[in-house]
């Protein structure tokens, strides 16, 4: 990987501040998945979930979940992705990794499903960040929510549970501020 790569992926690439009215094409979301996908994750589980909130309206449903600091981007970003986890994820798993009976190692297990469901989704909702940024695409993950009431807004028919938020179009302008400052590697690593 390059220089370039390297710098629109991690150096450049900043939160937005605002959004431009640039609509993000269903081709470009179809795009995006189809790299997620190939992300490794623990024996092909692939538990992640999308929603896409397109439209105003689908988003504007959120702001009762949404915290105060978080309302404004979130609305009016073009697309606002809901990462969220099937917690049966592993009904796929005769389809996803056919070599074993893998489904057995997690349908038996209830809370190890979960666990290894909301990590490996959140794997891949790191993933997305990381495809969306090579697609050209700006992004703005998002925490501060009530994980409950988008699951009761949005989720409830499914199943499935939210973990995080990413917000997703172009960026207007530069960043609002200067980068946050990064913990360096002696604070951060451990070599053993």
């Amino acid at each position: 990987m390059d220089e370039a790569a390297l710098d629109t992926l991690f150096r450049n690439a900043r939160t937005p501040g605002r959004w431009t009215e640039t609509p993000v094409e269903q081709t470009v979301l179809q795009q995006l998945y189809e790299l997620v996908k190939l992300g490794p994750t623990s024996g092909n589980c692939q538990p992640a979930r999308f929603v896409f909130l397109q439209s105003r309206d689908s988003r504007e449903r959120l702001r009762p979940a949404l915290s105060a600091g978080n309302v404004e981007g979130a609305l009016d970003a073009p697309v606002l992705v809901i990462v969220a986890h099937d917690p049966f994820f592993f009904d796929n798993m005769p389809r996803l990794h056919p070599d074993e009976e893998a489904r057995s190692w997690f349908a038996a297990d209830h809370g190890f499903a979960e666990e290894t469901a909301f990590r490996n989704a959140s794997i891949q909702g790191g993933y997305m960040i990381l495809a969306a940024r090579a697609l050209g695409l700006d992004v703005w993950p998002m925490s501060g929510f009530d994980n409950h009431k988008v699951d009761e807004i949005i989720l409830a028919g499914c199943g499935w549970r939210s973990n995080f938020l990413i917000g997703l179009g172009y960026a207007e302008g530069g960043p609002d501020r200067p980068r946050a400052p990064r913990l360096g590697f002696d604070e951060a690593c451990m070599l053993l």
